[in-house]
């Protein structure tokens, strides 16, 4: 179901929120021509005075699907000033009401997840891929065969690990190539320039030396989220693994994956409307990149150094070998583990067709110039 959808049909939703190191929140209502309606808060969270949870359900009816987090959530702050000005009104001493394992905030992310009709990771078969060994280009042409696939019905939600032992920079679809590659040391170095589907920003890409994903969904895994909460909700099966790992993972906005001893990694987005709405969504951190050579490669631009409060570029990334100490199998194999566990995926692969019509696309598509610089 899309968003859209979800406006102009009356039908019942539920939605949880579990908060990571906190409690659980589940919404159960009705959302009637885009109108919350008859809402129950229930969870095993914590909430004291007893008035307090009688407000919340009352508090929510007729929010609307484009109303922000914000705005709802302070619907619910109000309701609570409400109960504690009635109550002292009454004559009573009441303590102030206090929620705890969740916050209104949570409260909010779940309704609007159920009036959007949003699905979670455990409503869907998913497959992961851990790929054999492929060019990068034909790595990123089977990103946008796997996506349409998914919108096309043919295959479930998926996973995918890439391998490749080219070197590549990676480049995203909006990227100038003048600006983001020096085009003498990547022909020094033997370095292609693949430009890929989604947005976001270059990687520098040689075989052994990143971990990278891709995530093909539909577009309801996400509904009710805005982009910087996407990422992070997709992720957050990822931070789980590199926490297995050792590595106190966080993100960073928008896009990137971080810890305390510097940048592993980012993330990027690439959106269909067809077959009722899919998401790619891929990730690529680091595992044992060699800055010197890509920072010969890659333009840093000094806005973005800037941006992030660091003072040079070779100084953003921490390898998750040097992190973990782990080989690179090993850290592809916890994820894959952690995946499988997380959502009872199945092992899968990809099918000889879909192999066939990725480098179909190649030909036609990511190997040519005019893709290549398509933002010269």
């Amino acid at each position: 179901m899309t968003e859209a959808d979800s406006t102009t049909k009356a039908r019942t939703f539920q939605a949880q929120r579990k908060v990571p190191g906190g409690k659980l929140v589940i919404v159960d209502g009705t959302v009637d021509d885009g109108l919350a309606r008859d809402v129950v808060i229930s969870g095993d969270f914590f909430l004291e005075p007893e008035e307090a949870f009688a407000a919340l359900g009352p508090a929510l009816e007729g929010v609307g699907l484009r109303d922000s987090k914000a705005d709802i959530a302070a619907r619910l702050d109000a309701a609570f000033d409400t109960v504690y000005r009635e109550l002292v009104e009454a004559g009573e001493d009441p303590l102030r009401p206090d929620l705890q394992g969740v916050t209104t905030y949570d409260i909010a992310w779940a309704l609007k997840r159920g009036m959007a009709g949003a699905t979670e990771f455990y409503d869907h078969e998913w497959e992961v891929i851990h790929d054999k060994v492929r060019p990068t280009r034909e790595n990123v042409a089977l990103d946008e065969v796997l996506l349409r696939e998914v919108a096309a019905g043919r295959r479930g939600p998926t996973v995918r690990f890439w391998e490749w032992e080219d070197k590549a920079a990676v480049i995203g679809s909006f990227q100038s190539y003048q600006n983001e590659i020096d085009a003498t040391g990547a022909k020094r170095h033997g370095v292609e320039v693949v430009r890929r589907i989604s947005g976001g920003g270059a990687m520098f890409m040689e075989g052994g030396n990143c971990v990278t994903f891709s995530l093909y969904a539909p577009l309801s895994l996400v509904a009710g989220l805005d982009y910087e909460e996407s990422y992070r909700f997709l992720d957050q099966w990822v931070l789980k693994a590199l926490s297995t790992m050792g590595v106190n993972a966080f993100y960073e906005p928008i896009n990137d994956i971080t810890s305390d001893k510097g940048k592993i990694g980012g993330a990027a987005q690439k959106r269909l409307a067809a077959g009722g709405g899919v998401i790619l969504h891929h990730d690529t951190m680091s595992y044992d990149i060699d800055a010197d050579k890509m920072l010969e490669v890659l333009r840093v631009g000094k806005a973005k150094i800037s941006d992030k409060g660091i003072r040079s570029a070779k100084k953003r990334v921490d390898p998750l070998r040097s992190q973990t100490g782990m080989p690179r199998e090993e850290v592809i194999d916890t994820m894959v583990d952690t995946f499988r566990k997380t959502t009872g995926a199945e092992l899968g692969e990809v099918t000889p067709d879909e192999v066939e019509r990725a480098r179909t696309l190649v030909a036609e598509k990511f190997g040519t110039e005019e893709w290549t610089h398509r933002v010269p």
